[in-house]
């Protein structure tokens, strides 16, 4: 659950898209992007960076609500995931009528929607050989703050503030989870769960469910103004193949999770395991997560 391979990237992308529509109705994108545009050249791309970048899924959510002329450098690590940037970009960006010109990156190009976009690989655990952050208007990660640490966190931050940047970082857990029905074992495989999820993930102790108040503290400590708003995952075993599947996924993983974190556990996590497999199709599963918008 904590990798990022192409197949869960597109598991999980419905659940992120819905979770961000519902958190997008109380952060102003559009008055974001007016402000970071105020007062320069009305031809000039909003210079946008994005980091831990995946298949472009930020991209994808966020251009149509900035509109206007864009320019996104995106980041990551993993060269398959970068590879399959411009089919998954070319794919989307048609789908909204847009025109694709394929050369040292995309361009796209719709009515209201002129993009161009390049992408790189870059070890984010080294910040301090991110040059992409230099220049930036807006950076923005999905998924990625509760998998750092407070000190990554805080340097994040700085570099974000000497450029000026707004910062826009969506579906980060909070730790709130709720099974319908809930089972007497929820609250044993939980804990586990959550304390694994600030094991280090390569940026140190990670902040796990901490992470958006963390960055809150932070972000207002550097003079930004914060707003957050709920992007919660719903999955629902009666909907659809793809929320059974997403249920599968989630059950195997907290429970390979808490067995890591607790082996002593072994018997009550696998039985749990075992109950929530049986009945995902009668279950409902509300996974908290948190969108934050900050700005200067």
């Amino acid at each position: 659950m904590s990798g990022f391979d192409a197949r869960w990237l597109a598991l999980r992308e419905p659940f992120d898209r819905a979770a961000r529509e519902a958190s997008a109705l109380r952060l102003d994108w559009p008055a974001l992007a007016a402000r970071l545009r105020s007062g320069r050249d009305a031809d000039a791309a909003l210079q946008v960076v994005d980091l831990g970048c995946g298949t472009g899924a930020s991209l994808r959510a966020l251009a149509p609500r900035l509109g206007g002329r864009q320019h996104w450098r995106l980041l990551d690590h993993d060269p398959a995931l970068l590879a399959a940037l411009p089919q998954v970009l070319s794919t989307w960006a048609v789908a909204q009528g847009c025109r694709v010109v394929e050369g040292d990156g995309l361009a796209i190009e719709g009515e209201h929607l002129q993009l161009t976009v390049a992408w790189q690989r870059a070890d984010l655990a080294d910040l301090a050989g991110v040059t992409a952050l230099d220049g930036a208007q807006l950076v923005t990660a999905s998924a990625l703050l509760d998998l750092v640490s407070a000190t990554w966190l805080g340097e994040l931050i700085a570099r974000c503030r000497a450029a000026g940047a707004a910062v826009g970082w969506a579906l980060s857990v909070d730790d709130r989870l709720q099974w319908q029905p809930a089972d007497g074992a929820d609250a044993l495989v939980h804990a586990h769960f959550r304390a694994h999820q600030r094991r280090d993930k390569g940026f140190g102790p990670a902040l796990g469910g901490g992470a958006v108040a963390e960055a809150a503290r932070l972000l207002q400590r550097a003079g930004y103004r914060v707003a957050t708003a709920p992007s919660d995952w719903q999955v629902d075993g009666e909907r659809s193949p793809s929320d059974l599947a997403m249920l599968r996924e989630m059950v195997d993983g907290m429970a390979a999770a808490a067995l890591e974190q607790a082996p002593e556990a072994a018997l009550a996590v696998q039985a749990w395991r075992q109950r929530r497999q049986a009945q995902r199709a009668a279950t409902r599963l509300q996974v908290g997560h948190t969108d934050l918008l900050a700005w200067l």
